[in-house]
């Protein structure tokens, strides 16, 4: 079946209010007619809290703004911490959840992942779900491994309910991310190819058809068509190049065809 290519930024801890507003001007003028392209291409951005406001007001039509966490409490004693809720009463349509490096700096869990998810699908907003493997789990022939563990763990939290709702798998190698290096196109999709059978075991195939596996490791302008053309790998959650109004608008029309 056919699914539409999604393409995510992830802008990290980066931009101002004033450079986010500057980049969706220059961004909405080099993709043209935006209401027309995301009839074929989703377009997402996950953006730091201070920029919801500005984001959703000056992305444009169609475009979905997220954030890059959630708390799975709907509200409590969490310093720091947003909600669904929150997230829902700012505009936002989902949340990036279980990206590497809230893995590898905050120590998140799978089975903390897992609860998001649960918590994003039953207040309706997109959960895009991040799994990868290190440099060295790669290196040790464990990547199909890794993944499975983390899909699985996480999907253990979710209930019946919520795994009717629509998801995003968005497949990370973390050796890829920051470091220049890129899975090669079939890398990814025998990566994603995995998935994908992940998919079909826990939800069926016909389900299973219909779900987005973004490739997430180093994603560019160079690289974006090549790796689009695979099969199972329905767009990109994008790094730097995201960052970049004349880069993503080219992936983005790449992706768009």
């Amino acid at each position: 079946m056919s699914r539409n290519k999604l393409l995510a930024g992830n802008w990290k801890m980066h931009k101002t209010r004033a450079e986010a507003s500057e980049f969706f001007r220059s961004f909405t003028k080099l993709v043209g007619n935006m209401a027309d392209v995301t009839r074929s291409v989703e377009v997402a951005f996950g953006v730091p809290a201070t920029l919801f406001d500005v984001c959703v007001n000056a992305a444009g039509a169609g475009v979905k703004i997220l954030a890059q966490n959630v708390h799975y409490e709907k509200q409590g004693a969490f310093t720091g911490e947003l909600s669904t809720v929150m997230l829902q009463d700012a505009g936002l349509q989902g949340s990036i959840i279980g990206h590497s490096e809230r893995r590898q700096y905050f120590a998140e869990t799978d089975q903390a992942v897992g609860k998001k998810w649960n918590a994003l699908s039953l207040s309706s907003l997109l959960p895009v779900v991040c799994v990868g493997e290190t440099k060295a789990e790669r290196e040790a022939g464990e990547t199909n491994i890794v993944v499975k563990k983390q899909f699985e763990l996480a999907l253990a939290e979710v209930s019946a309910d919520a795994k009717a709702k629509d998801f995003v798998i968005a497949y990370e190698p973390v050796w890829a991310i920051g470091t220049g290096l890129t899975a090669t196109p079939e890398q990814a999709e025998e990566v994603h190819l995995m998935i994908r059978g992940l998919l079909t075991t826990h939800f069926g195939a016909a389900r299973a058809e219909t779900v987005r596996i973004l490739y997430g490791g180093s994603m560019s302008a160079a690289n974006c068509a090549e790796l689009l053309k695979k099969p199972n790998i329905d767009g990109g959650l994008v790094g730097g190049a995201s960052l970049k109004p004349e880069d993503f608008s080219k992936m983005v029309l790449t992706a768009k065809g």
